[in-house]
């Protein structure tokens, strides 16, 4: 069997696998086939490759050849119309926000594997890569917020006065929440962090932050870990507190989701006006609307004072390790679908492969993606 890497995008610095995971998985009698300069953004030469024992050749050859298909970013319209019978690809569809896509592909003759659909359970962890990017992202995203800042992040006495620390408050306590916590209490900020999760406020305090509760949050365990809708009330009670919180704080990092919907409007306008001059917003979740009102997505605008950066693709500004993380989850991921002799093998009684799987056979088989668009 040969696998076959993609390059990203110009707008992406990753590479689904760097040369060291190829070498690991050349071992399970794999071949590989990489496109040309597929990892010179992520510091990855097509020597390198080389070295690892993969052949390296041009888009078409990738395409013409390969049986499984790897990249980040989901092909798009030129490449899928390039694809073999039968091919199977891997990648990052987003199939809960793009409906009109995973309809089109229904139509196609190749199987599609979406690995943000692996599913939420132990096996699963060491496949995640939501959480691995969203590590990437909330450190990142905190480094970004201390560059921006007008203010030292850490309490510093000195002969020339005392310094306040910075406050932070992050929205959101997933993985990426978590990470900037981590990040910023390291930093030597003040950090408070608001989620819908009671569940999520032990973890949050043993990190060093104050989680602000609000009363009558809905948590839904079925939800796999993820926020859920919550009532009216329930809105404007955080909306209030949200709003008192952001007005004390120096930095406010957004991180909240929801799954193939809106990310929820947490910051408006009036909260935005009501902080510092000079304070910074973080909008993880500016590709999906964006928790603050006047995100805008991959621009850094300055509104009433206030730096407020869109921006949902941190992973790409560490190319290395975020290359070299997501490598190693689709590896996991990989060895599910390899045989004794290298060959393929697609378990639709295995729940991860199941679970991950958006199309086979022109058929939607992950059971979360079908009830998802049975709703």
């Amino acid at each position: 069997m040969i696998i076959g890497v993609l390059k990203e995008p110009e707008s992406e610095n990753r590479v689904s696998l760097l040369p060291e995971t190829v070498r690991v998985l050349s071992k399970l009698k794999v071949d590989f086939l990489i496109e040309k300069d597929a990892g010179k953004r992520a510091f990855a030469t097509d020597s390198d490759f080389t070295e690892a024992g993969a052949a390296v050749g041009n888009r078409d050859d990738v395409l013409q050849k390969a049986d499984v298909l790897l990249s980040i970013h989901s092909p798009g319209e030129e490449t899928l119309t390039k694809l073999k019978s039968g091919q199977v690809v891997i990648s990052v569809f987003n199939p809960l926000g793009r409906k009109e896509l995973v309809d089109k592909l229904l139509k196609s003759d190749q199987t599609y594997f979406s690995m943000d659909l692996i599913p939420r359970i132990s096996r699963g962890q060491a496949m995640d890569i939501l959480s691995s990017m969203a590590t990437v992202s909330g450190y990142k995203a905190v480094l970004d917020a201390a560059m921006h800042l007008p203010n030292f992040f850490p309490m510093f006495m000195t002969a020339a006065g005392t310094i306040r620390p910075a406050k932070l408050l992050i929205l959101g306590a997933g993985v990426a929440g978590l990470q900037a916590i981590a990040t910023a209490r390291k930093l030597g900020a003040v950090v408070e962090v608001f989620d819908v999760r009671a569940a999520v406020k032990e973890q949050v305090e043993s990190l060093g932050a104050k989680f602000v509760e609000v009363e009558g949050a809905k948590d839904d365990a079925a939800a796999g870990g993820y926020a859920v809708e919550q009532t009216e009330e329930f809105k404007q009670k955080q909306k209030q507190l949200i709003h008192d919180h952001a007005a004390r704080s120096n930095v406010i990092i957004c991180t909240a989701q929801i799954p193939g919907r809106r990310a929820p409007l947490l910051i408006e306008k009036a909260t935005v006006a009501a902080m510092k001059t000079g304070s910074v917003i973080i909008d993880l979740a500016a590709s999906t609307g964006g928790n603050c009102e006047l995100t805008e997505d991959n621009k850094t605008v300055v509104k009433e004072g206030v730096t407020i950066i869109g921006k949902s693709n941190y992973p790409s500004d560490m190319p290395n390790d975020a290359s070299r993380m997501y490598g190693n989850n689709l590896a996991n991921f990989l060895k599910l679908l390899i045989d004794e002799n290298g060959g393929l093998k697609m378990d639709f009684e295995d729940e991860i492969v199941k679970g991950t799987c958006m199309i086979h056979n022109k058929e939607i088989v992950s059971d979360r993606l079908k009830d998802f668009y049975s709703e």
